[in-house]
């Protein structure tokens, strides 16, 4: 159950050119929420058709009184320039704009002309520097207008996600890790608050919580989650404490926003101070859509609160981690999937990805790495476990990161693609992922533009949505896979 993301509540407004016949766009207007009704959309119809600016004062109080936080503007004829945009400027969230299609009338006395206001109700919309979401094709049928709505819902969702976000973050970024530091200047810039915390702060407030009563009811959950013989019952209290203190920490400091993300420091001092790796809680967390990134990842976190908006299902972040060998693409993938070696790669964490979005025999585990550091060598782990671990289930993916770069200037990649049903034969949260040309991708976009090695999984393909909330957000370079027909700027053509 997601409980962090929004619920979208949609309204349309029909807007009219005072020298068309107003019972058109009234008309269209209807025929519009009948054809979402039988696709399952909940759309409130507002009765005030729009033909100046005392109507657009009218018809925006109208559908915030009724709750909508998503607004579609439909130009049921030529619509009039000034009050459809103005509507843009008055209602607090997301507005998609779309217009009619001829077809349902004469063209005489029944034709509206909306394809033509398009053209100029884009223009004022420029003019007035508001931003609006228009579908690729924004003229058609009430059968067609559903389906853009229903493609507008998931992207409203991410964006009332982003306007309501804080993230709040516990310690610096570690040392030979600064590839995921990044300016907090973006986050302002789309309207994302940010909380900065001491790991201090994360230890008082988590021994502040021993002894909660509500500890024991965590650990019932987390033995029902795992099963038999899949986690540590000896741990479970202390991660159990460590949960309550970050659902305490976000309830209690939120303030005015509405949604609460994290990006916490989670080693070298963590597990030896808190007596565990905070990796299964935090997947726990991601799995009711609060993301905690790893590594104080700030833009890794809001990359995967963006996904959960869009998706409407749990995500992950993971590193681009490593190559596939050669040996495993002949023996597992040459011949049964349509993907070069280089295509393929693996995505890993230690244990934050949910235990839903993994293979069965998934388990609580320690972390390998963390222990070779940490603790003595050849000692039995100890305070290294709490890593929840195993191969990443077979699924369609979206690979993708919003990020600001070192010079302030927020920039984007998505990649769909899949997770393959191949054994990663070694440890941690980890899968086979397979990208259509994702070699030419890692070389012209994640290293040409100099991209941390964490991305964010949405478990789908949502790179359609995802475009479209960073495009709403101003991100002017949207990177993704670009097929060979396509080269990359700096792709050498002799290569």
């Amino acid at each position: 159950m997601l409980t962090n993301i929004p619920e979208v509540k949609l309204g349309i407004i029909a807007v009219s050119r005072d020298c068309f016949v107003i019972s058109l766009a009234e008309r269209r207007r209807a025929a519009i929420v009948s054809a979402c009704a039988k696709n399952g959309l909940d759309l409130y119809e507002c009765k005030t058709t729009v033909e100046n600016e005392l109507d657009m004062l009218k018809a925006v109080g109208e559908v915030k009184s009724a709750g909508c936080n998503a607004l579609v503007v439909f130009l049921g004829n030529f619509g009039p320039e000034t009050p459809e945009t103005l509507i843009a400027k008055n209602f607090d969230g997301p507005v998609m704009y779309a217009s009619a299609a001829e077809g349902d009338g004469d063209l005489i006395n029944g034709r509206g002309d909306a394809y033509c206001g398009m053209l100029n109700c884009s223009y004022n919309l420029g003019m007035r520097h508001l931003r609006a979401y228009i579908p690729e094709y924004p003229v058609g049928t009430a059968e067609d207008i559903a389906r853009m709505i229903a493609d507008f819902v998931p992207v409203a969702r991410g964006l009332l996600g982003v306007a309501g976000l804080k993230i709040i973050t516990f310690g610096p970024r570690p040392q030979d890790f600064f590839a995921c530091n990044a300016p907090i200047k973006g986050l302002y810039e789309i309207g994302v608050e940010i909380e900065e915390n001491s790991e201090l702060d994360l230890l008082v407030s988590y021994k502040a919580h021993a002894g909660d009563p509500r500890i024991a009811g965590i650990c019932d959950e987390m033995a029902a989650e795992m099963g038999e013989g899949k986690y540590y019952p000896e741990l479970s209290a202390r991660m159990a404490q460590f949960e309550l203190t970050l659902l305490d920490w976000a309830e209690q400091h939120k303030g005015s926003r509405k949604y609460v993300a994290f990006a916490d420091k989670c080693w070298p001092a963590f597990p030896e101070a808190f007596g565990f790796e905070p990796c299964y809680v935090n997947s726990r967390l991601a799995s009711r859509g609060i993301p905690v990134a790893c590594e104080v990842d700030i833009y890794g976190a809001l990359s995967e609160y963006i996904g959960m908006c869009v998706s409407g299902d749990t995500v992950t972040l993971l590193d681009i981690n490593n190559s596939v060998p050669a040996q495993m693409w002949e023996e597992s993938i040459k011949g049964k999937y349509d993907y070069a070696l280089t295509d393929t790669f693996m995505g890993f964490h230690c244990g934050n990805t949910p235990s839903c979005k993994l293979c069965a025999d998934r388990a609580v585990k320690y972390q390998l790495i963390q222990h070779r550091l940490l603790e003595p060598k050849g000692s039995e782990p100890d305070f290294t476990r709490g890593t929840l671990e195993g191969d990443i289930a077979p699924s369609d993916i979206t690979f993708y990161r919003l990020q600001c770069d070192s010079e302030g200037t927020l920039r984007s990649y998505i990649a769909q693609g899949e997770v393959l049903p191949v054994a990663t034969q070694s440890f941690g949260g980890i899968g086979v992922f397979a990208i259509p040309e994702m070699g030419r991708f890692y070389r012209h976009v994640l290293i040409q533009k100099r991209y941390p090695h964490h991305g964010a999984v949405a478990f789908g393909h949502y790179g359609k949505a995802l475009f479209e909330v960073f495009k709403f957000l101003g991100v002017k370079d949207i990177a993704y896979n670009q097929p060979k027909s396509l080269p990359y700027p700096t792709e050498n053509p002799w290569t």
